[in-house]
């Protein structure tokens, strides 16, 4: 069976979409659950943040509760968007980022509509995990340091987005890649498509001057 590096940051609600599908895939994939720092990669690619935009951010925030409509997937916004969600990756990382552990985190923010910034709700978070020394055990540098290297080993691999799964060298961006990936896998983890082959070595006729302002 192939294995799989599937990199997601909470602050992303496109990353549980996805979470919420990748058991469809686990029956032909070994998924190893990889949590990142959103801005840490858009600060790599010089990128901006989908909230970062205005009328992007009013877009993509109701193509969200469109599209999970559509997948029949619970959601619910929590009351702040975008969030600081370091607590939650480095809570995932004290979990060995187990899948169950990583769905629930997520079902904790977007399907609950919650953010664990009151003790109360922290402290039931951590009852359901069964993590009592979680506060202690995500302020450690080891905890930490385990989160800037999966950040770092995700740069270094060309991921620039969350969600997206690594299939070998190839990368799917985005929760609407995922039948792409499922149909990769049945294609034995190769493209067949002549058409798809060629453009993945197109040239470029144009190029954008990111120096000139107008």
């Amino acid at each position: 069976m192939p294995s799989a590096d599937w990199y997601f940051d909470f602050v992303s609600p496109f990353s549980y979409l996805q979470c919420e599908q990748l058991p469809m895939l686990e029956r032909s994939v070994r998924i190893r659950y990889r949590p990142v720092l959103f801005a840490g990669l858009l600060k790599a690619h010089g990128h901006k943040g989908p909230a970062e935009i205005a009328s992007k951010r009013r877009f993509t925030y109701r193509f969200v509760v469109w599209q999970a409509a559509k997948l029949g997937i619970p959601l619910k916004f929590p009351a702040a968007h975008p969030f600081n969600p370091l607590p939650l990756l480095r809570l995932a990382i004290a979990a060995n980022c187990e899948p169950s552990a990583v769905r629930r985190i997520f079902r904790f923010v977007w399907r609950d509509g919650r953010l664990g910034d009151l003790p109360i709700e922290w402290a039931e978070l951590m009852s359901e995990l069964d993590m009592p020394d979680a506060q202690q055990r995500i302020a450690s540098p080891e905890i930490k340091d385990a989160l800037k290297k999966s950040t770092d080993d995700a740069i270094a691999r060309g991921v620039f987005g969350v969600p997206t799964l690594a299939i070998g060298d190839e990368l799917f961006w985005g929760a609407d890649a995922t039948a792409m990936a499922a149909d990769y896998l049945a294609q034995g983890c190769k493209f067949s498509d002549a058409e798809m082959i060629r453009v993945a070595s197109l040239p470029a006729r144009a190029e954008r001057d990111v120096t000139k302002r107008k």
